[in-house]
């Protein structure tokens, strides 16, 4: 898993320093470098990652990962499997996941297809 992620080995201590964070929750070294290069135009995530804990950065952060992952498009196509693959790598929580989308749906008025 460290090496998927782009950390180093794990004595080093890349897993716990490049966690979860940001309202997606952005992980690992790579994710880390790739999202900080996108917000920033350098590498200031890999030195300075608890920025992705500041509101402003965890919701950019959220939407550089969106965007990449080309979920706008899936979102359309209303692949909610899909995109719960893409962010979490699979299904669990998924009942969970649906029912607060169907609330979320029902605030925001919008129609299910």
């Amino acid at each position: 898993l460290a090496a998927r992620l782009g950390n180093t080995p794990a004595a080093d201590g890349d897993g716990q320093r490049y966690r979860g964070r940001g309202l997606i929750q952005i992980t690992g070294r790579s994710n880390y470098r790739q999202c900080s290069v996108a917000l920033f135009g350098d590498e200031r995530l890999l030195q300075q990652p608890e920025l992705l804990e500041q509101p402003q950065w965890a919701a950019e952060s959220a939407a550089w990962f969106w965007q990449q992952q080309g979920l706008n498009e899936l979102a359309d196509a209303d692949q909610f499997n899909s995109i719960t693959r893409r962010i979490n790598g699979g299904l669990n929580g998924l009942e969970d996941r649906l029912q607060i989308w169907a609330r979320a749906r029902a605030v925001l008025c919008a129609s299910s297809n």
